[in-house]
């Protein structure tokens, strides 16, 4: 089995080879290490890219506003993963980002995930009938882990989730008052006891 070490740095190699320089080649190996780290297919979608690079044209999209759209060829999903992710501060403030079409959308799926670790919020990444969650970079979550995802994503839209609890107020609560059983009373042995407590002042 090859290391996520051996898969980051192959990718990256294999991504200058094909042009990109070493700063974009980088980001790359990073992804591609994610990818395999969820157990997606970032190795074999990376593939058939490079071999379609060679037959095809994609559109590099380095402005991103809020409606996206290519008029000839799809975009590349690594400059549109590089431009996400270095524009994110601003995206966030968007309701919602479409993208008409998207190449080798699994590619550009861990510039989200990264970018939900910067942002703090999760994103939701969705295309034609398929969809996932990022959240913060620690895991992704979509009902198309074990087939192939499709090559391209058509009528994308991307969501920022505003953090909300996860729980009712009332459960809060009644979670909380459990937790006061073990509050202990203050005594006039545990205050001088207390950090910051001793009589005598050395400043």
């Amino acid at each position: 089995m090859k290391s996520l070490s051996e898969i980051e740095t192959t990718s990256k190699r294999a991504s200058r080879a094909m042009g990109f320089s070493w700063g974009i080649s980088e980001e790359v190996g990073k992804s591609i290490r994610l990818l395999e780290l969820f157990s997606l297919k970032g190795i074999k979608n990376l593939n058939e890219y490079f071999k379609a690079r060679s037959a095809k044209k994609f559109d590099n999209l380095n402005l991103i506003v809020e409606n996206n759209k290519t008029e000839k060829f799809p975009y590349c999903p690594i400059i549109l993963g590089i431009s996400f992710l270095d524009q994110i501060k601003s995206l966030e403030k968007l309701n919602m980002i479409r993208f008409n079409t998207i190449a080798y959308p699994l590619l550009f799926l861990p510039f989200l995930s990264r970018s939900s670790e910067i942002i703090g919020k999760r994103i939701y990444f969705k295309f034609d009938d398929n969809s996932f969650l990022l959240n913060f970079n620690v895991s992704i979550f979509s009902k198309i882990t074990d087939k192939d995802c499709p090559i391209l994503a058509n009528n994308v839209e991307i969501n920022f989730i505003e953090n909300t609890d996860n729980f009712s107020e009332e459960d809060w609560k009644s979670l909380y008052k459990f937790s006061e059983e073990t509050f202990v009373e203050e005594t006039d042995s545990l205050k001088q006891g207390a950090a910051g407590a001793g009589l005598t002042d050395n400043d």
